[in-house]
């Protein structure tokens, strides 16, 4: 299968708390991430999120420094007891986009 993602993916272990814009009170959860890039992430989650919705999330980055991001469900895969999720950045600093980029550079160099 032919690659189309725009960015290269990299794992990191890590968690993030989201809390859900678009509806009253807020609901934080954790997940697990399975890959990163500097438009996206992929990652596990027990609880159900919606498709198109737009999350505020804090991701702990292997500096153990935390990247303040939203992000817009854009896939959803249920995996046994758990759901699969794709999720786009929405107006993520260059900044942090190029912390992520410098992480796989690196880890990309080690291997």
């Amino acid at each position: 299968m032919q690659e189309r993602r725009r960015s290269k993916r990299t794992e990191l272990q890590s968690k993030l708390v989201m809390k859900r814009l678009d509806e009253k009170g807020e609901k934080e959860v954790n997940i697990e991430i399975r890959d990163i890039s500097k438009s996206g992430v992929g990652f596990t989650c027990s609880e159900p999120l919606s498709i198109g919705a737009v999350y505020e999330s804090y991701l702990t980055i292997w500096t153990k420094e935390v990247i303040h991001a939203f992000l817009q469900i854009v896939r959803i895969e249920m995996t046994g007891k758990e759901y699969l999720y794709g999720a786009s950045f929405v107006g993520m600093p260059e900044m942090d986009a190029s912390r992520i980029e410098v992480y796989q550079t690196i880890n990309d160099n080690e291997a």
